[in-house]
């Protein structure tokens, strides 16, 4: 649990957005090098986003489940070093073009030639009968197999969704589970040693950045994906009608990001439901996220005091309604159950009363956004010197782009605002004076974006919030991490009683 009388910086990196030879970035050299440079920065936190394996648009936030890992993110190398790949098959992988892009992710080819990299590794590591695999698989067995499950049937049906599979396997039948498990357990097993390997080199490098005095902060969407393995093993969860298709999906009326609101599409939980066995779902999935990151914030907090629900085939996010979320009942079971744990409230959007209410009553942090500040027509509430200590102040989350290209972008009455209050100026650069403005505040946590550190414009946003192509590709250059620019992180958190020491 952090201190909230402390005062601690950190940088936001997804690890897709490491630098290396593989396409995209991983678990490898130049993760343990970014953990390095935090630590010479006078950093606490490292902030990533979600590490299970992406779906729909790549999205991390659109995933095929809440319990597993993300195979992009294992590292070729290491599975060299331990046997599982010969250095012509790592040289190979490296030479493919999809690796030797620079910039952007490409995606569409990296993804499969990574898999059929990582299904070798798998096949060699299955073939040496493991004891360290085994305690794995049994002690995973509550969601693994579920998963492994579910991946291999959507392989076999050709990347169909569950909803699209034969009316057996779709409904869970147990004699068609049997039938499908039976049939497809070579294809599982290697779903699960993937799975192993994910979770290894995790381990590892998060025992390196903890070791290192770094924390890690990760995120958990309050939504789970309809096409996924949580919803299809645990369909009595959800609202879903005879078919196990959904009443009513998830989005957010018109807001700042969006004109038309967003559709988002997920499942909406039966809250009556999680509620019999006091939120069991909730605190596993929870318990889930702790293994993987040192602090947790909940994406799209608001959702919990009331949600935005849309009827199953509307064409606009704005047909939907306001519904109760489950409020305290949910989030004292989690702050109770995880009471030595510390959370952060994503209370962005459209925020209505009851959502400051639970907030408050929760005594969780907030979130404060400084591109959101500087409206000329309002006092708003993200201006510094309005903060408490008990809220997380950022410069823009991975949903904002660069603080240099905001300022560019911005209307001219803001920029003079922000300009006037920061004391703004060329010589400093924007994006650093936006940054010392929000390291200077009162909040206990302050996170910039790398590419903020780093003078980015548009070309280092990660995500544009209800645009589905061409979001989380973004990486960072190899050279980027210098010597010079640690020492004048260091520097802005030590005068502003941030760093470590």
């Amino acid at each position: 649990m952090l201190d909230v009388t402390n005062r601690y910086a950190g940088i936001l990196l997804p690890v897709f957005s490491l630098p290396g030879p593989y396409g995209a970035g991983t678990f490898g050299k130049s993760a343990y090098d970014f953990a390095d440079f935090l630590a010479d920065a006078g950093q606490s936190l490292w902030q990533i986003l979600p590490l299970n394996p992406a779906g729909g648009g790549n999205s991390p936030y659109s995933v095929y489940s809440s319990f597993a890992g993300n195979p992009l993110f294992i590292d070729p190398a290491l599975l060299a070093e331990d046997g599982l790949l010969t250095e012509g098959e790592l040289s190979d992988f490296a030479a493919l073009p999809c690796c030797r892009k620079k910039g952007k992710i490409d995606y569409v080819n990296l993804v499969p030639a990574k898999y059929a990299l990582l299904e070798k590794a798998a096949e060699r590591g299955l073939a040496k009968k493991e004891e360290a695999f085994e305690a794995f698989r049994k002690a995973e067995a509550s969601w693994l197999s579920g998963y492994a499950l579910y991946m291999a049937c959507r392989e076999y049906y050709n990347g169909a969704a569950w909803l699209d599979w034969p009316e057996g396997i779709r409904l869970r039948k147990p004699e068609a589970l049997e039938k499908h498990a039976d049939a497809l357990a070579d294809r599982i097993a290697v779903t699960e040693y993937i799975q192993y390997l994910f979770f290894k080199q995790w381990k590892a490098l998060k025992e390196y950045a903890n070791g290192k005095g770094v924390l890690i902060i990760g995120d958990m969407p309050v939504y789970v994906s309809l096409d996924s393995a949580d919803v299809w093993s645990e369909p009595s969860m959800f609202e879903l009608d005879e078919k196990n298709c959904p009443k009513e999906t998830a989005g957010v009326p018109p807001d700042y990001f969006s004109e038309e609101g967003q559709l988002w599409g997920n499942p909406l939980y039966d809250w009556e439901k999680m509620k019999t066995d006091g939120y069991g779902w909730w605190i596993r999935r929870v318990y889930a996220a702790f293994r993987l990151y040192d602090v947790l914030r909940i994406d799209h907090f608001r959702g919990l005091a009331s949600y935005w629900a849309v009827k199953s085939g509307a064409e606009s996010a704005k047909e939907g309604r306001w519904r109760p979320g489950p409020g305290m009942d949910l989030v004292s079971v989690l702050t109770g159950w995880f009471y030595d744990r510390q959370f952060i409230a994503e209370d962005l959007g459209i925020l209505t009363p009851d959502v400051y209410e639970l907030l408050e009553k929760s005594g969780l942090p907030g979130m404060k956004v400084l591109e959101f500040a500087f409206d000329p027509a309002s006092e708003s509430s993200y201006l510094p010197h309005r903060y408490g200590k008990n809220c997380v102040c950022y410069v823009g989350t991975h949903d904002n782009t660069t603080a240099r290209d905001w300022f560019e972008h911005a209307e001219d009455a803001e920029r003079r605002k922000a300009a006037a209050y920061l004391g703004l100026n060329e010589e400093e650069g924007i994006a650093a004076g936006l940054i010392r403005g929000g390291m200077a505040s009162a909040a206990f946590i302050f996170v910039a974006q790398m590419a903020d550190w780093l003078c980015l414009g548009a070309e280092g946003r990660i995500n544009v919030p209800g645009v589905p192509e061409g979001n989380w590709a973004w990486r960072m250059e190899g050279d980027a991490l210098t010597p010079s620019l640690a020492e004048k992180i260091r520097y802005m958190t030590e005068i502003t009683g941030r760093s470590r020491r």
